[in-house]
Order: structure tokens, then C-alpha cells, then sequence
């Protein structure tokens, strides 16, 4: 696959500090510009975005509730290029075709045409010369469109107004240069979140694995959270002393719970012969899982290399076992406590298991 640029000689594009009058090279229109290729080819945007009307059949006969997996339709079309302002429009039109078919309010024909006329509006490069992605705009477009925000409303423009920064500080955080399939998944997970948080809408939340990266001459590879090489499943190697409870505990629920996004370890500084009995018959009772026939105490030396080390809250230190990320859960001791304190620990664990993988999803731990 080669790396796309000029969409007329395939040249990089180089973008200036101050418009330029240019000529479109294929409708030979001339308008003001800063963005051109190293050979002088300028593509305007209504040619750029040629046959992306073809959005509407896509959304209106569209039943996902998934918006990334709506996004990724769209930009498997003829139309869709690797950078460029039909973004700014497919962002804002899969959510709202996400939103509608997650049971949210909308007339959603009127709504993508809505969103078709603002969304072509924002222009190509206006990330880094508005210091505004269009992706991030798209999904603040996308808000106000479902909420009817004017400049005269109260708290529709104040929502509409926190989506877009929502998006736009996810992109950021990223950094540059510019992607504008990573700017894109990025502003509709930020919305995602945003539309559950604020109106209870539950559109489905896939974060994907980039598989455009070979077409980006800027690709900014482990950096990227949809890289595939970040997404690697990291492992996870939950650690205390005697590795007979709580470690134990955590490595089931970690495999059980998050097996689909992490690795489940475990081990202990002083392991013992055997798993606490307590463990292995709440585990199994609640759960399903037998840890006796399952896993088994093992010592530091055991482990294989991991990326993230969690100790269970009993001062275990591991000045020896190297990781990128490590966090303590400062989890009580249940032993000789009676099941009442096991199963508020295990509920515990549970509980950071799960926030545990959200994090690691949203690439938050790298």
C-alpha cells in the first residue's frame, strides 16, 4: 500500500504560513490557500471530497450502534482519503447515525444533511492553522445538531461547546502531526463517553487497531493509541507477599474480566505451597473459577517480563522486576476476617480490575 499525499502525483504536501492564490488542478478553480504538494498541485476541497453525498445511503441504512464501526465504513469508500476535510463531515455523521440507532431523538436524514453543510465548512489543515481539528469541531457539530444549540442557547451551546474541547483535548494530548483517521477514532470516543455521561445514550465504545498507518507518510507509530504495536496485549503481573489471596484473586478476575485486553500474572516476594482455601472456594462459588486447577503460588523469578506491575497493598518492593507502568491498590488483608471482609475484598478487586482495563484501553498506560 503506498503512502497517499497529492492525490495527483502522489507527492508529499507541504503547507505554508500565509495563503497563496492557487489553481485546483482539477476543476482548475482559483482560491486562496496554504496547502499545496512539493510540486506545486493544489486539489480544492469540493474536489478532494468528491462523491462523499454517498454518506447518506451508508447512514440511513446503517443499524450499528457503533460509531467507529460506522467511521471505519466510511472511510473504506472511493471518496475517503487519508488526510483530508471529508473527515470533518464523516466525525459529526456517524455519530449522529450511532446515536439514532442507540435509541437517542433524531430525525437523522435532516440531521446528516445538517451535518453535511456545516461539516464541509471547515476547511483542510484548519488543525494546525485554527489550532482547531476538524475531527474535534465534527463532533461538537454533531452535539449541537442533536440538541438544536443556537448562539442563543444556554445549555445546549454550553454542552455543544464542551464537546468540541473534550474532543479537540484528546487529540492533543496525542500531539502531532496530524492523522486524520487517529483525530477522527479519537473525537468519537471522546463523544461517546461525552453522550453517556450527559444524556444516558449508550452508543457502543470500540477502540480500534490502526490499519492505515502504511499510508501515512507522518505515521507517529508507538505513540499512536491505535497502533497495533501498543495494542499488544500488555502483561499484568499482580504482586504481594506470599501470592496465596489477594494476587491470586486478581490474576483470576484479571483473566476472566479483561482477558481481552490484558494478561493476567501473579507471584509473590515469599510464595506458600498453596492457594488460601477461602480464595479458591469464594472464587469458584461467585465466579465459576477453580484456582486450584487453574493457577498455582509462584515466586518473582516465575514471571515472564511485564509491562505493568500492581501490588496488592502489603509493601511489596520489586526494585528487580522492571515494568513501564506500576500502581498499589492498598487492598486490606482478609485472611482469618470471615467471608464478609473476602468478599468486600474481592468485590474490591473487581472493581479495579475492570477501571484497570478501561485505562488500558483508553491508552492511558503505556
Amino acid at each position: 500500500m503506498s503512502r497517499e499525499e497529492c492525490l495527483i502525483c502522489k507527492a508529499p504536501l507541504e503547507y505554508l504560513v500565509r495563503d497563496e492564490l492557487m489553481e485546483c488542478a482539477i476543476c482548475h478553480k482559483k482560491e486562496p490557500s496554504k496547502t499545496r504538494c512539493v510540486k506545486g498541485h493544489y486539489v480544492c476541497n469540493e474536489c478532494h471530497t468528491q462523491g462523499m453525498d454517498c454518506i447518506f445511503g451508508l447512514c440511513l441504512a446503517e443499524t450499528s450502534a457503533d460509531p467507529v464501526v460506522i467511521l471505519r465504513k466510511m472511510m473504506d469508500q472511493p471518496f475517503c482519503h487519508m488526510h483530508g476535510p471529508e473527515h470533518h463531515v464523516m466525525v459529526g455523521a456517524a455519530l449522529l447515525t450511532a446515536y439514532k440507532n442507540a435509541g437517542g431523538r433524531l430525525e437523522l436524514e435532516k440531521a446528516l444533511h445538517e451535518m453535511y453543510s456545516r461539516g464541509k465548512e471547515v476547511p483542510g489543515g484548519a488543525c494546525g492553522f485554527w489550532g482547531a481539528c476538524g475531527a474535534g469541531i465534527s463532533a461538537g457539530q454533531f452535539l449541537a445538531i442533536v440538541t438544536d444549540s443556537t448562539p442563543l442557547a444556554r445549555e445546549p451551546w454550553g454542552l455543544s461547546n464542551q464537546m468540541t474541547a473534550r474532543a479537540l483535548e484528546s487529540i492533543g494530548k496525542a500531539g502531532g502531526p496530524r492523522c486524520c483517521k487517529r483525530d477522527s477514532f479519537l473525537a468519537v470516543l471522546a463523544a461517546v463517553d461525552f453522550v453517556r455521561e450527559h444524556f444516558g445514550v449508550e452508543m457502543e465504545r470500540t477502540v480500534p487497531v490502526c490499519s492505515y498507518s502504511p499510508e501515512n507518510g507522518q505515521c507517529i507509530g508507538r505513540r499512536c493509541p491505535f497502533s497495533k504495536a501498543r495494542r499488544q496485549n500488555p502483561k499484568v503481573a499482580f504482586l504481594c507477599v506470599h501470592n496465596s489471596y489477594r494476587s491470586q484473586m486478581a490474576e483470576a478476575l484479571g483473566k476472566k474480566l479483561a482477558g481481552d485486553v490484558f494478561n493476567s500474572f501473579s507471584a509473590g516476594t515469599s510464595p506458600t505451597a498453596r492457594i488460601n482455601p477461602d480464595a479458591v472456594r469464594l472464587i469458584k462459588q461467585i465466579y465459576g473459577i477453580d484456582m486450584e486447577q487453574t493457577q498455582h503460588s509462584k515466586s518473582l523469578e516465575q514471571l515472564p517480563a511485564v509491562d505493568i506491575v500492581v501490588t496488592m497493598g502489603c509493601n511489596v518492593q520489586c526494585p528487580t522486576l522492571p515494568c513501564s507502568h506500576r500502581e498499589d491498590w492498598g487492598l486490606d488483608d482478609p485472611s482469618g476476617k470471615g467471608d464478609q471482609e473476602f468478599l468486600a475484598t474481592i468485590a474490591r478487586i473487581e472493581e479495579k480490575i475492570l477501571d484497570l482495563k478501561h485505562r488500558i484501553q483508553k491508552g492511558e498506560l503505556g
